[in-house]
């Protein structure tokens, strides 16, 4: 440990990097220069390595622990760590659980300045920061339309995005969305486009009766809670790196806590989340097993690397065009 160095531990950008954990009935522990967590077998403890300088998010579900050397190790490596309630959901903090995004972050503060800077420059100005919002919507449409029409998985299940109901409620939504004059309007038109995307998608897997709970015993409404939990952590990862805190949102809230959060995650649920989390369902898979479904898709489609992409593009979209000097690194 003495010549270790958190420089050491960031060769890898974090829109590259492959791994989130939820770990549960463990204890997190800093040894010999890693950070590993240990389970308690039968006859015999076993140690796995967490490999930290290729994780973005560390989440720690029931009966867990962790030591202070590995939150200093992990801090250094730039992992975001939550607490959460079993399956990864809800995610609490060491306070009040009734807030649902609230992470242990790396303090660093030699973070990139530029992105903050942009994101100030627009967003006390009511329509530019309708412009960012609208732009952020057009960014989740077009991402949506990319992978459902390359992912072979998908297609076979039914996700055709070519389905004449599904074109005509993306030409609804597009019209909308440039047409809208408040945020209001922009959430009610996402909220039509979702509410048609489940019903597309309950349809697809022959499950009857759906309808969106957040407080549910239901196979499909626990998975869209779970993998909704695994987009927010990536989009708290992409904000935290890029330096542009959690409260300044574009499309909900301003004042609710986290917003921001909650519109970049947005960026990729009813493309990666929604989807997966029917198909699971109809497949009667474990929580593990969508888990690692869900992941496996976020890693396979990049969506990390457009989650950065889209939120300095929109960061720096009001900026006069110029030379960004190492802004890729903040990835």
């Amino acid at each position: 440990m003495d010549n270790f160095s958190s420089s050491d531990l960031k060769s890898i950008l974090h829109s590259k990097r492959a791994n989130m954990f939820y770990l549960e009935y463990c204890r997190v522990m800093q040894k010999d220069g890693r950070v590993l967590y240990l389970t308690e077998a039968k006859n015999e403890n076993q140690y796995f390595n967490i490999p930290i300088a290729n994780t973005t998010v560390l989440l720690l579900g029931n009966g867990t622990s962790i030591t202070q050397a590995a939150m200093r190790m992990l801090a250094q490596a730039g992992v975001l760590v939550g607490f959460s309630g079993g399956g990864g959901t809800p995610l609490y903090m060491a306070n009040d659980a009734e807030q649902p995004i609230e992470w242990f972050t790396p303090q660093s503060e030699y973070r990139p300045t530029e992105y903050l800077q942009g994101w100030m420059s627009f967003w006390f100005d009511d329509q530019k920061r309708l412009a960012a919002a609208k732009a952020f919507q057009q960014a989740r449409l077009s991402f949506l339309q990319k992978i459902w029409a390359k992912d072979r998985e998908l297609k076979q299940e039914g996700f055709d995005v070519k389905e004449p109901g599904l074109q005509a409620a993306f030409e609804r939504f597009e019209e909308r969305t440039e047409a809208a004059t408040k945020q209001s309007d922009l959430l009610l038109t996402e909220a039509q486009l979702t509410k048609h995307l489940y019903k597309f998608a309950a349809n697809n897997v022959q499950l009857q009766d759906f309808k969106r709970q957040h407080q549910s015993t239901d196979k499909a409404n626990d998975f869209l809670n779970h993998g909704n939990y695994l987009a927010y952590g990536l989009a708290a990862t992409t904000l935290w790196v890029l330096g542009i805190p959690h409260g300044f949102a574009v499309m909900h809230g301003k004042t609710r806590r986290g917003a921001l959060v909650f519109d970049v995650a947005d960026l990729i649920k009813d493309t990666i989340v929604l989807p997966w989390a029917f198909i699971c369902a109809k497949e009667n898979d474990t929580e593990q097993e969508f888990r690692q479904q869900v992941l496996q898709a976020f890693t396979d489609h990049n969506v990390l690397d457009f989650m950065f992409d889209t939120v300095k593009d929109v960061a720096l979209m009001h900026q006069q065009p110029k030379s960004l000097d190492g802004g890729d690194q903040a990835k």
